[in-house]
């Protein structure tokens, strides 16, 4: 394929030695199970003025994260509509894809709900970020870049009451994370940034790398695989989940055959 992957790479969960297994024991549906259950944990429900004033008003630990930013908790109600039918929807498209693209035996092990849905919600946390920072033109400064890094944080506070079961919680809080913890908000040593949490920033960068936003161009899908390939060859994200990335936006962009370099 002319994609070169060069080094071993031992992280996570992820090797090369990955059994496939075909002997899967799928649950069957019983009566008892409640209809609506897909209702209630609809991500959708999540983001709507309603809810996310009535979760503020539940944690006080929100309030403590805004106070020196914004002290008054005023939502930023057109980022939200913009972000959930803009970057989350197509953050939710490509992570399907890479699920589609991956090895059986990887694929198989994929919490695809989770994903899915913290896809949909995973920037929600910057509907309390200041317009002036989240459109900003120029380059953040530090206090600006540490206002901006809170949003997955607030995001999982915002959420964290929700019927949204604790794996989408972590996902969320860490969508900026990575193998070697280098991402933000701080982790503590035995974190793991495991296959499903790896699926979901790539999708997320991939993104937000293509998209034109207030304070840059959009990239090409080659210009952002060769960002995202950096992060692989610094160890910060598996070569599988790349790969499956790669072949997803091959066949959907018509790239052609070529050999990725750092950027």
């Amino acid at each position: 394929m002319g994609l070169e992957i060069q080094g071993h790479y031992n992280v996570s969960s992820l090797n090369n030695k990955t059994q496939i297994h075909r002997n899967i024991n799928i649950p069957y549906f019983t009566a008892s199970q409640s209809k609506d259950t897909f209702e209630i944990s609809s991500p959708q429900n999540y983001a709507t003025e309603t809810y996310i004033k009535k979760a503020i008003a539940n944690n006080s630990k929100i309030k403590n994260i805004t106070k020196n930013f914004n002290p008054e908790l005023k939502l930023n109600l057109s980022e939200m509509h913009n972000l959930l039918n803009g970057h989350a929807k197509d953050t939710q498209k490509i992570a399907k894809g890479i699920i589609e693209n991956l090895p059986f035996s990887l694929k198989y092990k994929t919490n695809e709900k989770a994903i899915d849905d913290a896809a949909y919600l995973h920037d929600l946390g910057k509907i309390l970020i200041p317009g002036n920072i989240l459109n900003k033109t120029g380059k953040l400064n530090e206090n600006e870049t540490d206002i901006m890094h809170k949003h997955s944080e607030i995001g999982y506070e915002l959420l964290k009451n929700s019927n949204l079961d604790k794996k989408t919680l972590n996902l969320i809080r860490n969508h900026h994370q990575n193998i070697k913890k280098s991402g933000y908000p701080f982790v503590s040593n035995d974190f793991r940034a495991d296959l499903d949490l790896q699926i979901l920033t790539m999708a997320d960068k991939y993104s937000a790398l293509t998209e034109q936003r207030t304070y840059k161009k959009a990239y090409t899908p080659l210009q952002a695989l060769t960002i995202i390939y950096t992060d692989v060859k610094e160890g910060k994200l598996h070569p599988f989940v790349f790969k499956a990335l790669y072949n997803y936006v091959k066949n959907i962009e018509n790239i052609k055959n070529t050999t990725l370099q750092s950027a």
